[in-house]
């Protein structure tokens, strides 16, 4: 059956490394800093100009001055630190931030990404998603497999404007792990999610999929 969006983000929280530097895209991103691994130190990363996130807080310790770049109420660990915005992107740009974990409206099967609007609805603005995916050392995206309509995310080539061209290492869906080939330029499915199939996997998928010889179930807990 299909992952819950906090069983994507409990994948995801899987890729987090001790002593990582990481940013967190709006939206079902932000649950990963709710499962990070006991006994890691994560250094959670917001454009707004915050360093040292922790996880959401309880109701009794809401601080309306601390929000994540999506606006959201946040905590801060020990040693968390507040600078200006101009800094933040400073740290992105400069290749500091090992990792970023976004959401996304579109992927083409050679990485490229479009997560930040659609023609005809009004939107704010960029945010730091064009900055994240060219200066961060690795990208992952988290993203239902198919849209509310039930088409397709993962296509052949990104019909919406694109955030970054050949930029995405990794994706989790409800559905499957998919991790970029870098030879082939496509993208392998390397973990299903229980009881999926890779035939559902490609019937829900018009992009170029490869396959690992032994696809595993995704190690994330229950």
């Amino acid at each position: 059956m299909p992952m819950t969006r906090d069983q994507i983000a409990q994948r995801a929280a899987k890729e987090l490394r001790d002593g990582m530097y990481v940013n967190l895209g709006i939206g079902m991103p932000t649950l990963v800093a709710n499962h990070i691994p006991e006994g890691q130190t994560i250094w959670l990363q917001s454009e707004n100009g915050l360093l040292g996130m922790g996880r959401f807080p309880h109701d009794d310790e809401v601080d309306p001055d601390l929000i994540n770049a999506g606006k959201q109420t946040v905590t801060g660990v020990k040693g968390h630190a507040f600078f200006d915005s101009a800094a933040s992107f400073g740290m992105i740009r400069g290749g500091h931030i090992d990792l970023a974990i976004l959401g996304a409206m579109e992927i083409s099967q050679e990485g490229d990404i479009a997560n930040w609007m659609i023609p005809g609805k009004m939107v704010k603005g960029m945010g730091g998603a064009m900055d994240l995916v060219a200066g961060v050392k690795k990208v992952i995206v988290m993203m239902d497999h198919c849209n509310k309509k039930g088409d397709p995310k993962l296509i052949p080539a990104c019909t919406l404007p694109l955030t970054g061209k050949h930029c995405i290492d990794m994706v989790i869906t409800d559905l499957c792990v998919l991790k970029m080939d870098e030879n082939a330029r496509r993208f392998r499915v390397i973990e299903l999610a229980p009881d999926v199939t890779i035939e559902e996997v490609q019937q829900k998928t018009t992009a170029e999929l490869l396959v690992a010889d032994e696809v595993e179930a995704v190690s994330a807990p229950d």
